[in-house]
């Protein structure tokens, strides 16, 4: 599911926003290596207090688990202030019918790595849909974005290889960057959408972003829901074996286990641990 967060909303999805930055903290600083500025956990730059336009996708439970930034190229932006370097002498790109795509993410240790809707490749997918229909129903004709390799070669498996390059590749942190263009044409979301077999809207109106959250919420304070704080040694043990479970078979072992000592625990003890979040440790 894909919500697009504005200047106009964002006073109402400051969670959502918040989840989002610090998905970008655990990507571009953490797993890229990008030299980015951190607080707090969340990746934040200037870039964001120009009230850019946020896609961002949305597990069922209305957890983020992909993003992306769009940026007008007429004012300050990432191309033409920070990555000038690609641009190798040629001025930057600025129109009103050219955005600007930056911080493109997906939340590999939340998602599996299958194809269903749960999947890193679903929600790449789905983000690309989502990013090239929003901007095309906003009047944009092409995007520049600054990728690395890597997403390179995801966009082009996706049948949404870009059509053009600009400038030169240049060392960011673990990795080259590279600045590439794409059309946001009916012909380019097609492909993408035959690709990854989604056919349906992929959007979340407001009013059902909303009441997700707000259900999400009232489950998070649920006394049946409350976090269970591990007392003992064991209980932390578990806690850290499940978080650490690198696929589904390791985290059906750890229950197991759990069963199979679950006569040391109380009931309240028991059903936080297999409450414990599946921290999988997917990594791109």
């Amino acid at each position: 599911m894909i919500i697009v967060v504005d200047g106009l909303n964002r006073h109402l999805f400051g969670e959502v926003l918040d989840e989002m930055f610090e998905l970008r903290a655990r990507v571009f600083g953490g797993r890229l290596g990008w030299d980015v500025k951190i607080e707090d956990g969340k990746e934040i730059d200037e870039f964001d207090h120009l009230d850019p336009a946020y896609v961002i996708g949305l597990d069922d439970g209305g957890n983020v688990v992909a993003a992306v930034r769009a940026l007008q190229t007429t004012g300050p932006h990432m191309l033409s202030d920070v990555f000038s370097a690609i641009l190798d002498g040629e001025a930057p790109l600025r129109s009103a019918t050219v955005w600007e795509s930056t911080r493109f993410c997906v939340d590999t240790q939340r998602l599996n790595r299958g194809r269903d809707k749960n999947s890193v490749a679903y929600a790449t997918s789905e983000l690309m849909i989502g990013s090239l229909e929003y901007a095309k129903n906003a009047g944009i004709q092409d995007i520049i974005t600054v990728i690395d390799p890597v997403m390179d070669r995801v966009l082009k498996r996706s049948d949404n290889a870009p059509y053009d390059y600009v400038g030169k590749k240049v060392q960011m942190g673990k990795v080259p960057a590279l600045a590439a263009l794409l059309d946001c044409s009916d012909e380019r979301i097609s492909r993408v959408r035959n690709f990854a077999d989604i056919h349906h809207d992929v959007f979340l109106e407001e009013e059902q972003a909303l009441e997700l959250f707000a259900s999400r919420k009232d489950a998070e304070l649920s006394p049946a829901n409350h976090d269970h704080k591990p007392r003992t040694d064991l209980e932390k043990y578990f806690v850290e074996q499940m978080s650490a479970a690198k696929n589904e078979a390791e985290r059906q072992d750890v229950l197991k286990l759990i069963e199979a000592l679950s006569h040391t625990f109380t009931p309240e003890q028991k059903t936080a641990l297999l409450k414990t979040p599946r921290a999988f440790a997917h990594e791109a």
